[in-house]
C-alpha cells in the first residue's frame, strides 16, 4: 500500500534568480570536491549550500555546515528566493538523456512524478529496500535533517504499472501546458518539471498508487534517516493521530516497466597489488573457465571492444565477469563453471552476479577488511580499464548489470544486496522542488 501525499512544494523563483540550471545540483553522493566547489561558484543561491555545504576549520557542535544550511534556508524563505506552492501538488518530472555507454548517441526518456510518501517501515509490504546501508552516511543526513527540517533531494522508488495507468493520468493532466522548469544540464541531459494541482487528478493518483508496493532504487540512507527522524520527533512531541510533516519524505516515483529506466553495474577496482598471474589462475580456475583476450600485437581499443562485447554476450546465459590486471598483457573473461552454479531454489540474493563475484572472487583476492576497504567503485567500465592500463590501479573486476526483476525479487524476499550492487540511471537532480516541513520553526 503506497500512501502518496500531495504537498506544497518549495521552489526557486526563476524570475528573480535566473535559469534553474544554475540553481540545481546532482545528488550529493556523486559530487566530488571539485564539483562541490564548482556548484558553490555557479550561483550564490545554488542548492548545494543546503545539501552539501563546505566544512570550515572553525566548525563546532553548534556552528557547522548543518547550521549554516538551516540559516541559508531560512533566509531564502524570508527573502522569497524560495517560494511555496499555494496548494498541495504533485510534479511530473521527465529526463531525456544519452545512454551512458561510451561513444553511444542513443537517447532515452525517463518519466516519473514527485510527491511525498507517508513513511512506512521497510519490508512492511509497502516499501522494500534492496541494499544495505552504512552508519556514517545516515549520521550525516540525520544531522542535516534535524537542522533544516527539509528534504532537498528525492528518494527514488519504483512501482509496477504495466498498463501505464498512473503515468497516463499525469501525461493527460499536463498535455498542452508549459513546464515550470526546463533546462539542459552540463552533460546535455534535458530535465522538465510540470506542476499538477488539480484536486481531482491528485485524488485519482493517490487512489491508483495505493495498492502498489514500492522498491527503493536510490536513497536507502536517506529513507532510513527519515524513519529515524520520525522516531525522534514522535519522542519529542508525543503520538499524534494526524499526519505530521515529519511522517513524510520527498520521493520520485517511476515505473518498473518504463523503457527509459537504466540499471548500470558498479565495477570493482583493486588498488592493492594482485597476485601473480600463475597464482591468480590457481585461485580462480577451479571455479571459473578463464578465457584470455591478449593485448600483445593487437590494438588496445580493438581488444577492449571485443572483450567488453564478449562479457555482455556471455553474461546473457552464464554468470561471468571481466578481469584486468596491471602488466598482464591480457584481459580475462571469467565464466562460472557449471558444477558451481547455484540451483533455482537458491535465494535471489545468492544467485546475483554481484553476490557470486563477492563470494568466489573478491573473497579470495581481498581476504581482509583492509583489503576490502581498498576497493574503489565506478559505473564506467572504460574508466576502470583505463586506470589499470595507466598503472593507477592494480586490477579491475567488471560485471554485467543487475536486472530490475532481480532487484525486485531480492527486495520481496526480504534480503539485501551487497554494497554497491546497482546504479540506477539517470539520477534526478536536487533542487527542482523541495519538501520544507511546514512545522519548522
Amino acid at each position: 500500500m503506497a500512501h502518496v501525499v500531495p504537498f506544497r512544494g518549495v521552489y526557486f523563483d526563476q524570475a528573480r534568480l535566473g535559469t534553474i540550471r544554475d540553481l540545481v545540483a546532482p545528488p550529493y553522493d556523486v559530487i566530488d570536491a571539485a564539483g562541490q566547489k564548482a556548484l558553490h561558484d555557479r550561483h550564490p543561491n545554488n542548492v548545494i549550500r543546503l545539501e552539501l555545504g563546505f566544512e570550515q576549520a572553525s566548525d563546532s557542535e553548534t556552528d557547522n555546515r548543518y547550521s549554516r544550511a538551516a540559516r541559508f534556508l531560512q533566509d531564502w524563505l524570508e527573502q522569497s528566493v524560495l517560494k511555496r506552492d499555494a496548494s498541495p501538488c504533485m510534479y511530473l518530472y521527465r529526463i531525456t538523456y544519452r545512454t551512458p555507454e561510451r561513444g553511444s548517441s542513443a537517447t532515452k526518456t525517463l518519466t516519473g512524478f514527485l510527491a511525498n510518501f507517508k513513511l512506512a517501515e521497510l519490508d512492511s509490504g509497502e516499501i522494500y529496500p534492496h541494499e544495505n546501508t552504512r552508519a556514517a552516511a545516515k549520521t550525516d543526513r540525520l544531522r542535516l535533517l534535524e537542522a533544516c527540517r527539509a528534504n532537498f533531494s528525492p528518494i527514488w522508488s519504483l512501482y509496477s504499472d504495466p498498463e501505464g495507468a498512473v503515468s497516463g493520468l499525469f501525461e493527460r493532466a499536463v498535455s498542452g501546458k508549459a513546464p515550470r522548469a526546463a533546462f539542459r544540464d552540463e552533460t546535455g541531459d534535458e530535465h522538465s518539471l510540470w506542476v499538477i494541482d488539480d484536486p481531482a487528478v491528485l485524488r485519482q493518483a493517490v487512489e491508483l498508487m495505493q495498492p502498489r508496493p514500492l522498491f527503493i532504487a536510490d536513497g536507502h540512507h536517506r529513507y532510513e534517516t527519515a524513519l529515524n527522524y520520525q522516531r525522534l520527533r514522535r519522542k519529542q512531541n508525543g503520538a499524534s493521530q494526524e499526519l505530521q510533516p515529519y511522517d513524510q519524505v520527498l520521493m520520485l516515483f517511476s515505473r518498473l516497466e518504463d523503457p527509459g529506466l537504466t540499471v548500470l553495474p558498479t565495477h570493482r577496482v583493486l588498488t592493492k597489488p594482485a597476485p601473480p598471474t600463475s597464482q591468480l589462475r590457481a585461485l580462480l580456475e577451479p571455479w571459473f573457465e578463464t578465457v584470455p583476450f591478449r593485448l600483445q600485437g593487437t590494438a588496445e581499443e580493438t581488444a577492449r571492444t571485443t572483450f567488453l562485447q564478449a562479457l555482455r554476450d556471455r553474461g546473457k546465459t552464464d554468470p561471468c565477469f571481466g578481469l584486468a590486471v596491471r602488466g598482464s598483457g591480457e584481459y580475462w573473461l571469467l565464466v562460472q563453471r557449471p558444477q558451481h552454479r547455484l540451483p533455482e531454489t537458491a535465494s535471489p540474493r545468492d544467485r546475483l552476479d554481484v553476490s557470486i563475484l563477492q563470494q568466489q572472487v573478491i573473497a579470495k583476492l581481498c581476504p581482509t577488511q583492509q583489503d576490502l576497504e581498498s576497493i574503489v567503485y565506478t559505473k564506467d567500465e572504460s574508466e576502470a580499464l583505463d586506470w589499470v592500463a595507466k598503472g593507477t590501479a592494480e586490477g579491475a573486476l567488471l560485471l554485467n548489470a543487475t536486472k530490475v526483476d532481480e532487484v525486485r525479487a531480492v527486495a520481496v524476499a526480504g534480503e539485501r544486496m551487497p554494497h554497491k550492487s546497482t546504479y540506477f540511471y539517470p539520477k534526478p537532480v536536487t533542487g527542482l522542488v523541495l519538501h520544507v516541513m511546514e512545522d519548522r520553526g
